[in-house]
């Protein structure tokens, strides 16, 4: 799986090379498709790589490149060897054979390697369970930190959603309580390390930096410092998966709870700016700065978002995004922003003579969100099929319909 990871790297490597180098009128599919079978004709170490997932390389850099050209992404790349995961395209579902052989594990056929053993996670349609309407179209191989993993590539004929009975919630994100709804609930998590498993992490860390102290400038790395940055990536790796399956289970709640989910749209990007500053006017606070960066992109708000969409829109519901600024200030009962009202983190206490109303700060935050939303105030659908955009003029909330 190595051997064909990194063949199927450098073919991605050497068509971006050979379609940048020519000039545009000369780049063409059947052109790209002739230089990828000479090259695997001449290239034994290039023939490593099947035939069908050479094909599949060049088509998903063609479809990288109509990304770019339709303002999706950005230009493809080069791939690095030890900064880009290595991935194997099976484009023929026929050629797996897929088997289920226990309740835990299936088997699945390889090119060029034959029958591997996978960890069973999820129902899969094969056996009797496939037909025209349901069947598994391909795989692809990725590898991590942690190994190598597969994910099957299905078609399947499901229903279209029907209207979502559920009801309306906002969405406060914050750190020390990751989710606040406006009814009040929260989900929260705890570290996803444990204490020896931080411990061990930190003295790896540390291993690191010691042995590249060591090092000289253009000198290779050593295996040692090569067997320490893996162990590193292995603990980071462990946390992300944890992570990752906290805002799936989180996200199928909340999906499956409410029908309407209205999130802040935060600019994450802006957020996490270094405050090092410039040598003429350097920066303050940079160590907590820098903590609070981690934090905030340790949360995944980004991936959060794009979760509860598609998880909305297959049930029916409807993600909506609000403007983020103000939340935290802005009262929920008065609708009035008085400074000091946020107390701190939890404690929110409305400064307004008028009003006096106390509560969560995280909840107050979310029904502000909730509110904003069925005053008319929804940004512009940004975050897939399942945003909408609710007009300011001519509807009425959603509470008087």
């Amino acid at each position: 799986m190595d051997t064909q990871g990194h063949a199927a790297r450098t073919t991605w490597n050497l068509l971006h090379d050979w379609w940048t180098m020519l000039p545009k009128a000369k780049r063409t599919l059947a052109a790209a498709d002739a230089v990828i079978r000479q090259g695997r004709r001449e290239l034994d170490w290039l023939g490593a790589l099947p035939a069908q997932a050479a094909q599949a390389v060049l088509k998903t850099y063609f479809q990288a490149w109509k990304n770019c050209w339709e303002g999706r992404a950005q230009a493809p790349e080069f791939k690095a060897r030890f900064r880009t995961r290595m991935s194997i395209d099976i484009p023929q579902g026929r050629d797996l054979h897929v088997v289920r052989v226990h309740r835990r594990w299936g088997m699945v056929d390889i090119p060029e390697l034959g029958r591997v053993r996978f960890c069973w996670t999820k129902d899969l349609p094969v056996g009797r369970h496939a037909d025209k309407d349901n069947k598994i179209t391909g795989a692809r191989l990725v590898k991590d930190a942690l190994g190598w993993h597969i994910a099957f590539r299905v078609t399947t004929l499901a229903p279209a959603p029907g209207p979502h009975p559920g009801p309306e919630a906002g969405i406060g994100a914050g750190i020390t309580v990751p989710l606040a709804l406006s009814d009040g609930e929260t989900a929260e998590h705890g570290p996803w390390l444990s204490k020896k498993e931080e411990a061990r992490l930190l003295h790896h860390e540390q291993r690191a930096a010691r042995r590249k102290s060591h090092r000289k400038k253009g000198e290779r790395t050593s295996r040692r410092l090569s067997k320490t940055y893996d162990r590193i990536a292995r603990i980071r790796a462990t946390a992300k998966r944890r992570r990752e399956d906290w805002q799936h289970k989180t996200t199928t709640a909340i999906a499956d709870t409410y029908g309407t989910v209205v999130v802040e749209a935060l600019h994450i990007t802006n957020m996490t700016k270094s405050a090092k500053g410039t040598v003429e006017q350097p920066g303050r606070q940079v160590a907590q700065k820098a903590g609070l960066n981690r934090s905030i992109l340790g949360e995944a708000w980004g991936r959060t978002v794009h979760l509860l969409a598609y998880k909305l829109a297959r049930r029916g519901g409807l993600l909506a995004e609000v403007s983020a600024p103000g939340t935290s200030q802005e009262c929920a009962q008065c609708h009035t922003v008085t400074p000091g009202s946020r107390r701190n983190q939890a404690e929110f206490v409305c400064n307004n003579p008028a009003c006096g109303w106390e509560g969560n700060a995280d909840t107050n935050a979310a029904r502000t969100v909730l509110h904003r939303y069925r005053t008319g105030h929804a940004l512009v659908p940004a975050a897939g099929r399942a945003v909408v955009r609710r007009a300011s003029n001519g509807v009425k909330p959603a509470t008087a319909r």
